[in-house]
């Protein structure tokens, strides 16, 4: 019989490099670490351009690198000279298995690296599918959602503060190592595959149909601020001046909804004279600027506490705005065992969540991230079988660093 610990570790003894920065790569490699394999993150000597990214401790030390490095394992060697890049080469050969966002680079690319191992699995992410390079927010721009997003008499871009495509192509990569694992195991053969992070935005958008809302129709979507487009969803205000958003879905949702907030006769009215059919979800999204007109009234005659204790009393989809502040304090993640207290060395005890999946009822627990190098002499040891004394040979020739360097 398979054990807990087991079952939430699929990928036990699966050996994975990533050489990568940022996001997308960071995020997949910890999400294959949280599964169970054993991910080492090489870095160059001093760091990547996100060793030191915010939010930091008052000490300068990244809360962010910290984040998404969990779990791993940390080599710091010289990229730039022959014999680091030939010891990144050669942990690449022994894992099989390469994820990087350092796109374009001829050592460490596909070709190079199959020719030490013939079933390599290489998974590049890049910025766009023409080689060129891009980010989540530049990627975000060219494709039309800051353009939507915000109020509607807003006549300028909206920039959003989640990284929605670097998560969205680290979830894809993820993905791509567990199915060319899959692959190789049917057919002994590895796979090279590439995702621009460009296009899974562009995928996103075409899937939701954002693209053959224009395609087909002729026409583009417009802003509407905190509105729900096609559904009937808003924000109110309570009279303390807590703001909450309300979301009906469906006919029961709508029909609780008036009910609840005594608008029931007033909303049949309004359709009759409207001539509309509020069992529609395109008519309550039509509509929704008289329909919240209604409803506003009961909701700036509650308080928050009353507006939350009748809401939760029906099917209406719901929640108070809150900030990071106040979400850290409520149980939803002080009693949630997706967090677990970790002792994250250079940044301190918090509660870190695992991987977000239960597997057979059970969450994999945080892991801390290492120092930058804090492997770099076990990881040669226990990949390559080289000796101490070769590993210090190593550090003196400034092939690699050992502990917290730069």
């Amino acid at each position: 019989m398979t054990s807990t610990s087991e079952a939430t570790r699929p990928l036990a003894g699966v050996r994975i490099v990533e050489i990568s920065s940022f996001v997308a790569v960071p995020l997949a490699g910890m999400t294959l670490a949280q599964l169970g394999a054993e991910v080492t993150r090489v870095d160059p000597i001093g760091g990547a351009a996100d060793y030191r990214r915010w939010p930091v401790t008052g000490e300068g030390e990244s809360i962010y690198w910290a984040g998404l490095n969990k779990g791993k394992r940390s080599v710091a060697a010289d990229v730039r000279s022959d014999e680091g890049r030939d010891l990144i080469k050669r942990l690449i050969a022994s894992s099989g298995i390469l994820i990087t966002n350092v796109a374009g680079r001829e050592w460490h690319s596909y070709e190079t690296l199959k020719a030490l191992r013939s079933d390599l699995i290489h998974v590049e992410v890049s910025g766009r599918a023409d080689g060129g390079t891009g980010v989540d927010y530049t990627v975000n721009a060219g494709i039309g959602f800051p353009l939507v997003t915000g109020p509607a008499e807003l006549a300028t871009p909206v920039n959003h503060v989640l990284p929605a495509w670097d998560v969205a192509c680290g979830l894809y990569t993820a993905l791509a190592v567990v199915t060319a694992l899959r692959h190789r195991d049917v057919t002994g053969e590895g796979q090279r595959i590439g995702i621009p992070l460009e296009n899974v935005a562009l995928a996103t958008a075409g899937n939701l149909g954002f693209f053959t809302e224009v395609m087909v129709n002729g026409t583009a979507r417009e802003r509407i601020g905190n509105s729900v487009y096609g559904q009937y969803g808003q924000d109110f205000v309570s009279s303390d001046g807590v703001s909450f958003m309300v979301v009906a879905l469906t006919g029961r949702h709508f029909r609780d909804l008036t009910e609840l907030t005594g608008t029931t006769k007033a909303v049949a009215a309004l359709a009759e004279t409207l001539g509309a059919d509020f069992s529609d979800e395109g008519q309550r999204f039509v509509h929704r600027d008289a329909l919240s007109g209604l409803f506003a009234e009961w909701f700036t005659a509650h308080t928050g506490d009353e507006i939350s204790a009748a809401l939760s009393a029906t099917s209406v989809l719901w929640e108070r705005y809150r900030t990071f502040a106040e979400a850290t304090t409520e149980d939803r993640v002080t009693d949630n065992p997706l967090f677990t207290s970790l002792d994250q060395p250079r940044i301190g005890s918090y509660l870190a969540p695992g991987l977000p999946i239960s597997i057979d009822g059970q969450y994999s627990p945080a892991v801390a991230s290492p120092a930058l190098g804090d492997d770099t002499v076990a990881v040669l040891g226990e990949w390559l079988g080289l000796t101490a004394d070769q590993v210090d040979g190593l550090v003196a020739s400034g092939a690699v660093a050992t502990g917290r360097a730069g």
